[in-house]
């Protein structure tokens, strides 16, 4: 178990971009990042909101099919123009819902997922989306790295924003 002050250290350090800690603070330890966890999800396959902004303004470029994987209240209240409500990724029905809308797909559609329902490390939902599509053989999966939650990260920094279904 570490010292108060070294967990302070390591925390304000992690937040600076210091270090990197691949995991969780659970119960007095760091726990490793859970299969289906946000934090499974490789750095690499993640993408920045103004990133995606640039994508769907930029002309002559493709666009990706983006989904929703959070709650249908959220996305009803705001989510970002063009993109799709695909079911909770954390729930079965949810699964299926996603699973349907990509099923005949070409396995290398390019595709952003996203929730933004709570901070990063404690969403239910992007990890499971993105393990079900990475499973179902989809090659260019994305997925919105939304820190604090889709108000802070998305519709607060001036992004476009639609409302209802």
């Amino acid at each position: 178990m570490l010292s108060g002050f070294v967990r302070r250290t390591a925390v304000v350090m992690a937040a600076a971009g210091l270090i990197f800690l691949p995991g969780i603070w659970a119960g007095g330890q760091w726990a490793a990042p859970q299969p289906a966890s946000a934090y499974a999800i490789p750095a690499s396959q993640l993408i920045q909101p103004a990133e995606l902004d640039r994508i769907l303004h930029a002309p002559g470029v493709e666009k990706p099919l983006i989904l929703q994987v959070g709650s249908r209240v959220m996305f009803d209240q705001a989510h970002i123009p063009g993109s799709e409500y695909a079911g909770a990724g954390s729930q079965a029905d949810g699964a299926e819902v996603l699973r349907g809308r990509v099923a005949s797909m070409p396995r290398g559609t390019f595709i952003v997922l996203y929730c933004g329902c709570c901070p990063w490390n404690r969403c239910p939902n992007v990890g499971p989306a993105y393990k079900l599509l990475r499973g179902m053989g989809f090659t260019r999966v994305n997925v919105l790295y939304l820190a604090n939650n889709f108000g802070d990260d998305w519709v607060n920094k001036g992004f476009p924003v639609a409302s209802g279904r």
